[in-house]
């Protein structure tokens, strides 16, 4: 989707009530963390983790990064003075804005508690009552930091590691809103929680950091959107996700990335299962000028079950590098990937996946199936799997397709009358159904209006 065709690209101007100059230094970690008015251990960790990201090269797979300007980047803003409850309390430009995206008639109409962030911090943040009253916590990181210190504290670092990868540790160093969720033993939501991350500024860094946890046998939803300005210049997106799934619990994580094609989308995610434990990811992946984001669950419990399921779409100068990592610990493990691709004017649409089986994951399972469709001459698809099983029980299989629009399917819905534009349409459609039909009724309708919009007249 170009620039003209994206229709969340536009912006809301210069708002910030604090905005650091461009750049990257001790001085400004140590400003972020003053701000925050964070412990002394949680500054500790960020200067060390600075002196990591500086060590660290970047990745030696994949897109090139070497556009990124880190000293062209604004690691910090902020446009609201207070995270708020109460919505007639956001900045009438922010309110404005998410209006406008639709997120707080999504709230309204089936969510269970929503946070926006813009910029570098949450501005609003919402939880239903009866949630609450259930003991589950759905704040900010800066509260959760402050009002559950021990409890964040166990938790934070521990699955991403701040030497990780270069991006990690860049997020370590300047993090800044994100949500922290905690479900107690034993609670079900029956509504999603959804997190919507909005950039304004030009030349923005946005470092969120999502920490989940969901206890034994306690089952939560999590859907997460995003978008941007189209600018002409770059901007950095670098999030890390922890989710850690106890005893016969269930996550299910859906993200719909829909970045400008301004921005480099370059995330760490993983999640571990303790026994019995079910981990989903739903991805989403539409936008972007680079998008690098491979979530990982770790089967560490026997009989944990592991499913990715995933879509990614390039356009002219994009390049989706896309999949996931399945890490096999324990017993009777099982994991499912689903990766849909489509590729058109130019674009270039890659699976990157780790299957991994311990030699103690005795009869453990993996399905991977990979389809890309391409819809031109002139864009390009390759999956690039990485299997290793370790022991003699395991059992893999792995299918991947490459196609275009069949000439043969294409006549025959022609035939019952449909336009050559309608049938491109319902095939598009038919490809990303075991995506579509993982959503909320309501993500599902605009996920499909965003991929017509991004479909038309692109098939040739």
């Amino acid at each position: 989707m170009n620039n003209e065709e994206y229709k969340y690209g536009f912006n809301d101007g210069d708002i910030s009530i604090i905005k650091f100059s461009k750049g990257l230094d001790e001085n400004k970690i140590r400003k972020i963390s003053e701000l925050k008015k964070e412990p002394k251990w949680l500054l500790d960790y960020r200067l060390d983790s600075y002196q990591k990201f500086l060590k660290l090269e970047n990745p030696n797979f994949g897109p090139s990064l070497e556009d990124i300007n880190f000293d062209d980047i604004h690691y910090f803003v902020k446009a609201s003075d207070k995270t708020s409850d109460q919505w007639e309390n956001v900045p009438t430009k922010i309110k404005n804005t998410f209006d406008r995206l639709g997120v707080i008639e999504a709230e309204e109409k089936f969510l269970g508690g929503i946070a926006t962030q813009y910029e570098s911090e949450v501005v609003y943040h919402s939880l239903e009552k009866e949630l609450k009253e259930k003991g589950v916590i759905f704040t900010d990181t800066d509260t959760a930091i402050k009002e559950y210190p021990e409890l964040y504290r166990k938790y934070f670092g521990t699955l991403v590691k701040n030497d990780d990868n270069k991006y990690a540790a860049l997020n370590c160093s300047v993090f800044s809103g994100g949500s922290f969720i905690y479900i107690p033993k034993g609670v079900k939501l029956e509504k999603p929680l959804h997190s919507y991350f909005r950039l304004n500024s030009d030349k923005m860094g946005q470092f969120e950091r999502t920490l989940i946890i969901v206890e034994e046998d306690a089952d939560v939803t999590y859907i997460e959107g995003c978008t941007a300005p189209s600018y002409s210049s770059n901007s950095l997106h670098a999030a890390v996700v922890e989710i850690f799934v106890g005893t016969h619990a269930r996550c299910r994580y859906t993200a719909i990335q829909n970045w400008s094609s301004n921005v480099y989308n370059l995330v760490t995610k993983r999640a571990i299962c303790e026994e019995g434990a079910i981990m989903e990811w739903i991805d989403g992946n539409l936008g972007s000028k680079v998008n690098m984001k491979y979530p990982a669950i770790i089967l560490k419990g026997d009989n944990s079950v592991g499913t990715t399921i995933s879509i990614a779409v390039s356009s002219k100068d994009q390049i989706q590098d896309a999949g996931s990592k399945m890490i096999h610990l324990g017993k009777n493990t099982s994991s499912n990937i689903i990766s849909k691709s489509i590729s058109k004017n130019g674009g270039n649409s890659i699976y990157r996946g780790l299957i991994y089986h311990d030699e103690k994951a005795i009869n453990a399972k993996t399905n991977v199936e990979c389809d890309t469709l391409i819809l031109d001459e002139l864009s390009k698809s390759d999956t690039i799997p990485i299997n290793i099983i370790k022991n003699g029980t395991s059992t893999f299989q792995h299918e991947a397709k490459v196609s275009k629009i069949s000439e043969e399917l294409l006549y025959y819905i022609r035939s019952r009358g449909i336009s050559e534009e309608q049938a491109n349409e319902m095939i598009i459609m038919g490809f990303i159904e075991p995506f579509t039909r993982e959503l909320p009724m309501e993500y599902a309708i605009e996920l499909n209006q965003l991929l017509k919009m991004e479909m038309e007249g692109s098939v040739g």
